[in-house]
């Protein structure tokens, strides 16, 4: 059955599936715009950080004041309204919830909500990729064998190439290669929060982005490499496809030449193995933009398994390299938060993700942005310091690489150079916090699984 015949019988039912929203950003934002036009659907609960800032984005995206009037989890079940609350555990804890959000984006948040999840028996899906990179293949088998969907947010881009991966597979395709486009040069890596709206082109100070509610540093973290990282390494996890030992190469790239360019290097493309994850860039190295780009889209290249259907690639408009031997699938956008309901209703009506780690395979490792010196505190993603650099997640264990998930608020121990990876070794970090003893133990699962 369909999802929205499903969807439909639960409204018919009054049976809706209940979900908790936990952060109004824009993607939360996005997806409740959404979810009170979805049949069978009811946003029992949104948790902020203020309640005036809730009710705020739920005005923004044309809510009525009456849907969120409701004056407890009970209330909201019984009359189908929503309650707004500061508390997390609370919401993921309240009777009748079936599926918990997280649009945080903070990673030690998402790991928290992750493991209430699994206490308490509830689907997550997490919008938090930055979680999910950093313990995601560990909180995954923790819902699970709670009873529980683990789930990639649909519409973000990682949960978007896993569909098509997973098409291609289920087809019979062997898959070259699979990701995402962006807007990438390799100066990008430098970009601070000072630096990163000239390079949008938008030249704003940061006291002027502020003021227009855009933060920097997280605008800068799609602009450095470290987003694209982290969404690489999500697939990676997700699908078997695996890094480049170096990381992401980021070329230049146009559909039309997707099946040209992402091929292996030994036959004229950039591919260090076949089976492997990859960004490309909407920006020629000398700043031209690239024809036919695919900046906010992703795609997938097939190779034909023989001359038979090589020809039905030909017959039937896939994009196709001129010797036929491969082919590309492409999605030219993503919706983020408007198409998360997919998400929503695969794990609550089906029991299925829309992606999820079954495997520990990427990493993303803290790397020097600028020459570092003992003493410094670095900021993270998308900060003055450090950039998350794609890694496999075998080569990050060898060398204690510190995620970039944990590279916040954490003291240098000595110098590092320009270029760098960041270890534990080299940083003061604080044991005891759950973040880092939930990432301690997934290395240990997978160092030990794979020993």
């Amino acid at each position: 059955m369909t999802l929205v015949r499903l969807l439909a019988q639960r409204a018919e039912e009054n049976r809706p599936v209940r979900v908790g929203v936990i952060g109004a950003g824009k993607f939360g934002s996005m997806y409740l715009a959404q979810a009170r036009r979805t049949p069978g659907t009811h946003v029992m609960a949104l948790a902020e950080l203020s309640s005036e800032r809730a009710q705020d984005a739920l005005r923004r995206v044309c809510w009525p004041d009456e849907q969120f009037a409701a004056n407890s989890f009970a209330d909201a079940a019984e009359t189908g309204r929503t309650f707004i609350t500061e508390d997390s555990h609370a919401l993921v804890a309240a009777d009748g919830l079936d599926v918990v959000i997280d649009a945080t984006g903070i990673p030690a948040l998402g790991i928290r909500h992750a493991l209430l999840a699994a206490e308490y028996g509830r689907h997550i899906v997490m919008v938090n990729v930055e979680a999910d990179v950093l313990a995601g293949p560990l909180l995954a088998r923790k819902v699970e064998a709670a009873g529980g969907v683990y789930s990639l947010a649909y519409g973000d881009q990682p949960a978007l190439i896993a569909e098509i991966v997973d098409w291609a597979r289920a087809a019979g395709f062997d898959v070259i290669s699979a990701g995402k486009g962006t807007k990438y040069l390799p100066e990008y890596h430098a970009s601070t929060p000072d630096t990163v709206w000239s390079h949008y082109g938008q030249n704003l100070t940061p006291d002027e982005a502020a003021a227009a509610g855009l933060n920097s540093q997280m605008f800068n973290s799609f602009l450095d490499g470290t987003k694209s990282s982290i969404e690489m390494a999500a697939v990676a996890n997700a699908t078997g496809l695996t890094p480049a030992p170096d990381g992401l190469k980021f070329p230049p790239c146009g559909t039309q030449d997707l099946t040209h360019v992402l091929r292996p290097e030994s036959e004229g493309g950039v591919l260090d193995h076949k089976g492997q994850v990859e960004v490309i860039s909407s920006s020629e190295r000398d700043s031209r933009e690239v024809v036919n780009d695919l900046r906010w889209g992703v795609f997938a290249t097939l190779e034909a398994p023989d001359d038979y259907v090589r020809e039905c690639f030909a017959q039937y408009g896939l994009t196709e390299s001129a010797d036929g031997k491969y082919a590309a699938m492409y999605k030219p956008f993503h919706l983020i938060g408007l198409e998360l309901g997919i998400s929503v209703a695969n794990a609550a009506l089906r029991g299925e993700s829309t992606g999820s780690p079954d495997d520990w395979r990427g990493d993303v490792v803290a790397t020097a942005k600028r020459p570092l010196k003992a003493g410094e505190i670095l900021d993270g993603e998308g900060g003055y310091s450090v950039w998350g650099k794609l890694m496999p997640a075998n080569d990050s264990l060898k060398i204690g690489g510190l995620p970039i998930g944990l590279a916040h608020n954490v003291k240098l121990k000595r110098n590092i150079p320009e270029g760098r990876q960041i270890g534990w070794a080299d940083v003061d970090i604080d044991e005891t916090t759950e973040a880092y003893r939930i990432r301690r133990e997934m290395e240990d699962h997978f160092a030990r699984a794979n020993s």
